[in-house]
């Protein structure tokens, strides 16, 4: 037999277990017959709960405590309704647009180019996708022009081997 140990909260006593085993089953059907979702509802009166628990020593001084529990789960629900439908609205009036898949052309350019040696991919991306210019990549990278430049080369040429090799392969 297993014995629980219930530490107590300092001015909270023993009439909140009393109160909520009391109360917990009838507050959350009423939860659920107001949002028709069990897992909403065993949230809403949980989070209900968990704030009179950290409030009891007022909150059973209330005419009716559980009055005050079902307004709270009430609350919660709503406010959880609430921000569902906001996301919602949200997520359809941002939706994305949805974009083609890439042509084999654009697969087998993305193939090479991670085949490439570090730096000559980077330098090819930086130079003919972000439109750098050569003295902005040496820059940014640390390395003369002329590297930027060797690199490019040494990129663009594996990249021809590379792409051309790709399409014969294709065609046999």
């Amino acid at each position: 037999m297993e014995t629980v140990v219930r530490v107590a909260k300092p001015g909270v006593s023993a009439s909140f277990d009393e109160f909520y085993a009391a109360n917990v089953h009838r507050l959350m059907l009423q939860l659920y017959a107001y949002t028709a979702d069990v897992g909403a509802a065993q949230d809403a009166v949980q989070e209900a709960f968990t704030r009179a628990w950290a409030r009891w020593d007022r909150v059973a001084d209330y005419d009716e405590p559980a009055a005050w529990v079902r307004r709270v789960a009430l609350n919660v629900a709503n406010n959880r309704w609430r921000r569902v439908r906001a996301a919602r609205a949200h997520a359809g009036y941002h939706r994305e647009e949805v974009v083609a898949e890439p042509s084999p052309d654009r697969v087998a350019l993305a193939r090479a180019l991670r085949s490439l040696p570090e730096k000559h991919r980077r330098a090819i991306v930086l130079f003919h996708i972000a439109d750098l210019a050569i003295a902005e990549i040496a820059a940014q990278e640390g390395v003369a022009e002329g590297t930027v430049k060797a690199w490019l080369h040494r990129g663009r040429t594996a990249l021809a081997t590379l792409l051309t090799e790709d399409e014969e392969g294709h065609h046999d």
